[in-house]
C-alpha cells in the first residue's frame, strides 16, 4: 500500500483513535471492590460433597442454558423439514440400492 501511494504521489495519513468517553469515577470503583466474596465452607461428609457437585453441577448447566442463542420458531420448522426431507431422501437411495443389488444378485445365482 505503501509503495503504490509513494508512486502516486499521495500522501498517506495514519489516524489513530482516541477515547472521548468520561472517566468513570472512582468512588463507584472502590466501593464495588470493596464487597466481600461469600466463600462457601467444603462439607467434610462424603455424601454432603456427592450432593452438593450434583447441585453445582446443574446450576452449571442452568446457567449454560440461559447463554445459549436459540433459532426462533421459523428457523426451528426450516430445520426440521430439512432433517425430514433428507432423511426421506436417503431412505428412498438406500431402498433402491437394496432392490437393485437383489435383482442382479438374482441375475448372477441363476
Amino acid at each position: 500500500m505503501r509503495a503504490m501511494a509513494s508512486k502516486s504521489g499521495e500522501n498517506v495519513t495514519r489516524i489513530s483513535a482516541k477515547t472521548t468517553a468520561p472517566k468513570k469515577d472512582s468512588k463507584k470503583m472502590s466501593r464495588k471492590s470493596s464487597n466481600k466474596v461469600k466463600v462457601r465452607k467444603e462439607p467434610s461428609n462424603p455424601f454432603t460433597k456427592t450432593v452438593f457437585a450434583i447441585g453445582g453441577y446443574f446450576r452449571g448447566a442452568w446457567v449454560e442454558l440461559r447463554l445459549v442463542r436459540w433459532p426462533t420458531r421459523r428457523a426451528t420448522w426450516g430445520l426440521t423439514f430439512a432433517v425430514i426431507l433428507f432423511s426421506t431422501f436417503f431412505v428412498v437411495l438406500i431402498v433402491l440400492l437394496d432392490l437393485l443389488f437383489k435383482f442382479l444378485f438374482q441375475l448372477i445365482l441363476k
